[in-house]
C-alpha cells in the first residue's frame, strides 16, 4: 500500500482550506475537483490580492504620472519580476505577459517563425502535442512551405527518442514538444533533449503548462530558446499566460501586434518600437490578472515545488494503485515515477462522457472526459476519448477514493 506524504511546509487539509470552491456542494454532495490539468483552482491569496486592486489601485499602467497608476504600474512589473525569479531567468524583461500558453506559442510561431522558417525547412514536433502546439506550426509550415516530422509515441506513453536522434540528423530549424502530456502524464527528458537538439543547430520551444505549475523549471539549467504557460494552470486567473525567451531572440524579432504601448514613436507612414517586453505587450495588460498571478507564484513558493512535485507523485502513486482496482478499467501512459499528477483512463465500454456525467452526479467527482485537445494522441492510442483525472496541493487521499467509489458506481449503473 502506498502511503502519501503531504507537502511538508503544510498539511493537505491547511492548504485546502485556503480554496473557498472546495467547500461548496455540487447535487447535495461535497466537490471532488479532480481536473486541475484542465485549470486549476484559486487560493483566497489570488481572490483577495485582485480584489484588492481593483478596490483600491485600478488605473492604466505605463502611462498615468498620477498616484494609483503608478502603484498598478509597480504592482504589475513587480510580478513580472515574480514570475522571472519562478522559472529562474536572468532578467525580467525576458518574462512577456501573454493570455494563455496557447497565445504564447503562436506569438513564437507568427513574431520568429515568420522571419526565420523558409521553404524546406524542418520543424520537429512530436505525437503527444497539445493542439496549441501543433496547429500555430502547422499554419507556419503550410504558409512558409516548411516540412514537419514527428517523434513517434510508444505504447507505454513514452517518445521514441532513436528516433529523435535520427530526425535531428536531418537539421531542423526548430524543435517544439510539450515537457508534460496532458493527457499521458508523461513527463519528457526536456534537458537532454534541448541539448541534443541545440548540438544540431536547432532552437527549442518548450510547451510548460503542465509542468511550470507541478514542478521546479529552471529555464537557465534547461538552456531552453522559448518557454511557455499559463496562470490558471499554476492557480492564478484566467486570460493571462507567459512566453519566457532568451533575449537576444526576443530583441531580434519583430512585434506580433501592433498598437499602444508597444511603441517608442509613431508617424503616419512608420513607427519604431519599445523595449523588452512591452514591444510584445500591445494595448491595456492584464493588469489585475498579472496581480494575481504574481500572488499565486508567493502561495506555491511558501509551499515549495519540490514539496509540491512529491505531492503530486505520491497521489499520483496511491490514485493508480487504487484505480486499477476497478474490473475493467485501463490507464493510459507510463508508470507514476515517469508521469505526472494526471491518469487517463477507460472503463469497459462506458463513453468517458457518460462517466464523467455519473461521477458528478453521484459522488460530486469533477473529471475530464474528451480527446483533451490532443485528437492525434488518441488516434495513436485507438480511442475517441478518454477519461481523465488531474491531481494538485490540495488533491487529497479522500478525494482519489471518492473517485474509486464513483467508479463502481458507474459499474452498477452500466451492470458491468
Amino acid at each position: 500500500m502506498t502511503t502519501v506524504q503531504q507537502p511538508a511546509t503544510r498539511s493537505a487539509d491547511d492548504i485546502r482550506g485556503d480554496f473557498p470552491i472546495l467547500s461548496r456542494l455540487v447535487h447535495g454532495k461535497p466537490l471532488v475537483y479532480l481536473d486541475s490539468t484542465a485549470s486549476s483552482q484559486k487560493p483566497v491569496a489570488v481572490i483577495e490580492a485582485m480584489s484588492q486592486y481593483y478596490e483600491t489601485t485600478h488605473a492604466n499602467v505605463h502611462r498615468g504620472v498620477y498616484e494609483i497608476s503608478e502603484e498598478a504600474t509597480a504592482k504589475m512589473e513587480r510580478a513580472r519580476v515574480k514570475v522571472a525569479r519562478f522559472i529562474n531567468a536572468r532578467q525580467s524583461k525576458q518574462v512577456i505577459f501573454t493570455r494563455n500558453t496557447t497565445e504564447s506559442i503562436n506569438l513564437v510561431a507568427y513574431s520568429w517563425g515568420y522571419a526565420n522558417i523558409k521553404a524546406g525547412d524542418l520543424i520537429v514536433l512530436t505525437g503527444m502535442e497539445h493542439h496549441s502546439n501543433l496547429v500555430p506550426w502547422q499554419m507556419l509550415a503550410q504558409r512558409a512551405g516548411a516540412r514537419l516530422e514527428f517523434v513517434p509515441v510508444t505504447d507505454d506513453g513514452l517518445l521514441q527518442l532513436d528516433v529523435y536522434e535520427q530526425l535531428l540528423q536531418q537539421q531542423p530549424r526548430l524543435v517544439a514538444f510539450t515537457h508534460m502530456s496532458n493527457v499521458l502524464g508523461t513527463v519528457n527528458p526536456a534537458q537532454e533533449m534541448i541539448a541534443q537538439a541545440h548540438a544540431a543547430g536547432a532552437l527549442v520551444l518548450l510547451d510548460a503548462a503542465q509542468s511550470v505549475p507541478h514542478m521546479p523549471v529552471d529555464v537557465q539549467a534547461l538552456d531552453v530558446d522559448f518557454l511557455c504557460f499559463s496562470a490558471h494552470k499554476m492557480l492564478g486567473p484566467t486570460g493571462i499566460g507567459v512566453l519566457y525567451g532568451k533575449r537576444d531572440l526576443l530583441e531580434a524579432m519583430p512585434p506580433f501586434m501592433g498598437g499602444g504601448d508597444m511603441i517608442r514613436t509613431v508617424g503616419l507612414r512608420e513607427s519604431t518600437w519599445n523595449d523588452l517586453p512591452w514591444k510584445f505587450e500591445a494595448g491595456t495588460p492584464a493588469i489585475a490578472e498579472a496581480i494575481g498571478l504574481g500572488a499565486a507564484v508567493d502561495y506555491l513558493n511558501a509551499i515549495g515545488m519540490e514539496n509540491a512535485r512529491q505531492h503530486e507523485q505520491n497521489i499520483t502513486a496511491y490514485a493508480m494503485e487504487q484505480v486499477q482496482q476497478v474490473p475493467g478499467l485501463i490507464i493510459y501512459g507510463p508508470g507514476a515515477a515517469r508521469r505526472g499528477g494526471v491518469i487517463s483512463f477507460t472503463l469497459g465500454d462506458i463513453h468517458p462522457h457518460d462517466l464523467a456525467s455519473i461521477l458528478d452526479q453521484e459522488v460530486g467527482v469533477a473529471i475530464r472526459a474528451g480527446h483533451h485537445c490532443a485528437q492525434p494522441l488518441m488516434e495513436r492510442f485507438g480511442l475517441a476519448a478518454t477519461a481523465r483525472a488531474s491531481f494538485y496541493v490540495y488533491t487529497i487521499t479522500d478525494d482519489v477514493d471518492m473517485l474509486v467509489k464513483g467508479l463502481h458506481k458507474a459499474l452498477e449503473i452500466f451492470k458491468l
